[in-house]
């Protein structure tokens, strides 16, 4: 399938992470998907341009950061209290 040179190469690659061939590519692979949308570009575009039309409340970005870190801390304190109790 692949000219030997190339298929040198990929032998080396999946050595050095102690991969066969097969796991290699299929891990690469899976990584191109992750990275690579296959839906169309032109329809998320279109989204993109259809959303923009309109206009949506929105808070300063710093001040809403800083309402969900809160979040976060009071969830966390509120687990702690309940894992003393049990």
């Amino acid at each position: 399938m692949l000219p030997d040179r190339e298929m040198a190469d990929i032998r080396a690659l999946a050595g050095r992470e102690r991969l066969t061939v097969g796991e290699w590519v299929r891990r690469t692979l899976r990584e191109a998907r992750t990275r690579m949308s296959v839906n169309d570009p032109e329809a998320k575009l279109k989204a993109v341009r259809r959303g923009s039309l309109y206009s949506f409340p929105t808070a300063d970005l710093d001040r809403m950061l800083s309402e969900i870190e809160q979040g976060y801390r009071q969830r966390d304190r509120a687990r702690e209290n309940a894992l003393r109790w049990d």
